[in-house]
């Protein structure tokens, strides 16, 4: 019988990989003078080594062209927005003309629902899950009680009716039929932040669509994670950051998805200056005329800066193709599951779903057991002997570590160590 826990079987896994190389596109942290076993893209991604040079273009361009730099070269500054557009929408499943990198994620979400969260009185109410990230909600219950609505009975929250805190499709159904007849917007994740649940997105939408609602989507925790289809899933809008799988680093510029069918809508919007069609941007006239498509939804000017860093990753995205990496994903999250089921079960509760279609990469754990503690303390105590051994996952209150082998850079061998570093803390006297 194969040996899950041995060097070797490990070692065979890594071999076979295809994408392997792609490790070396990436600066890893270290710990103690060793790489660090980086189980956070879901938080942060790593920097891919080639961001730093289009960060120097963009500095060095700047240092010896000044504004001029607006218009000179392949990389010039006016157009650059469009150097991510086509990457951009392979990675999400659109068209060109869908996607745009602009802003901040929950800035976009509120230009979003400006558009399309358009409120009556008989129709007032967002339907969001129960537990959704604290900035969604925010802006959720911000946006109804701005246009005169109550978030009290307006803000529908689906709590979990699954074991693990997790939502079923068939909850999903009945929230959506029962509510179908008050809901203005659906407003649902790609992947819930901390169980790692990952939704079926095109039967939302449909079933949003019947009862007349409009379907938007937080792809946060999808993008760079799940292979997506916006464009054929008929999704209304999406919003997502670049920081995460996406390894664009802190803060990053955030991206934003709107169906062609809206390409030319005449739903409100707040414009702003770039969003103004490129041909007659420069007339400076009183009149808005929106750019036909996601870019009409643009303010500013782009930070040229912020942008640099995504041009590398989406390269290595490109480069690797999303099946692909969709494939070790399963591989890496499946063999992280069975390392905990053949030793851990005492120790470590998996949230997340076991059904690889229902997830990412991610799996959320619950620590069970260990050193006489049970709940948050073991679970902090588990989290801080892995960080303080170069195992890092991360921290969601109250009992939660999460751990996301990311397939561009992590390996088995790196899901090896974690269950290690478990089992060791675990038998600790």
């Amino acid at each position: 019988m194969t040996n899950l826990y041995s060097d070797d079987h490990a070692r065979t896994l890594d071999a076979a990989d295809s994408l392997r190389d792609l490790r070396s596109e990436f600066l890893i942290p270290q710990h103690d003078g060793a790489d660090q076993a980086y189980f956070v893209g879901n938080s942060l991604g790593l920097q891919p080594r080639g961001a730093r040079a289009h960060v120097e273009e963009v500095l060095d361009k700047w240092a010896m062209e000044g504004v001029e730099g607006h218009f000179t070269g392949q990389a010039q500054w006016m157009p650059y927005h469009e150097l991510v557009r086509e990457p951009l929408a392979r990675l999400v499943g659109a068209q060109p003309s869908e996607v745009v990198a602009m802003n901040t994620l929950t800035t976009n979400l509120h230009l979003m629902m400006v558009s399309f969260y358009r409120p009556t009185r008989e129709r007032p109410a967002i339907l969001i899950e129960a537990g959704a990230f604290p900035s969604d909600r925010h802006a959720v219950a911000s946006q109804i009680a701005f246009h005169g609505f109550d978030p009290a009975t307006d803000l529908i929250e689906l709590e979990a009716d699954e074991p693990n805190g997790t939502i079923s499709m068939a909850a999903i159904e009945r929230a959506i039929a029962e509510h179908g007849h008050r809901l203005a917007l659906v407003l649902w994740p790609g992947v819930q932040y901390r169980t790692g649940q990952a939704f079926d997105l095109p039967a939302i939408v449909h079933l949003t669509h019947a009862q007349g609602a409009v379907c938007g989507f937080d792809l946060a925790h999808a993008i760079g994670n799940l292979e997506l289809q916006l464009h054929d899933s008929g999704v209304d809008f999406a919003v997502w950051c670049h920081y995460k799988y996406l390894n664009s680093g802190p803060g990053a510029i955030a991206g934003c998805f709107v169906h062609e069918r809206h390409a030319h809508s005449d739903r409100p919007r707040f414009a702003g200056w770039w969003g103004h069609e490129a041909t007659t941007r420069f007339r400076m006239g009183p009149q808005f005329v929106p750019t036909p498509g996601a870019e009409g939804w643009q303010l500013s000017n782009p930070p040229i800066l912020g942008l640099a860093p995504l041009r590398a990753s989406l390269e290595l995205f490109d480069r690797a193709g999303m099946a692909a990496l969709r494939g070790k994903s399963r591989r890496l999250t499946g063999y992280l599951e069975a390392l905990i089921g053949d030793r851990l079960t005492d120790t470590l509760q998996v949230v997340t779903p076991t059904e690889p279609e229902r997830r990412g990469c991610q799996l959320s754990l619950r620590v069970t057991g260990g050193r006489g503690m049970t709940g948050r303390s073991a679970g902090r105590a588990l989290f801080e002997y892995l960080a303080a051994n170069g195992v890092l996952g991360d921290w969601r209150e109250p009992d939660v570590i999460r751990i996301s082998p990311a397939p561009l850079y992590n390996t088995h061998a790196d899901v090896l160590r974690f269950a290690r570093a478990v089992e060791t803390w675990r038998n600790a006297a």
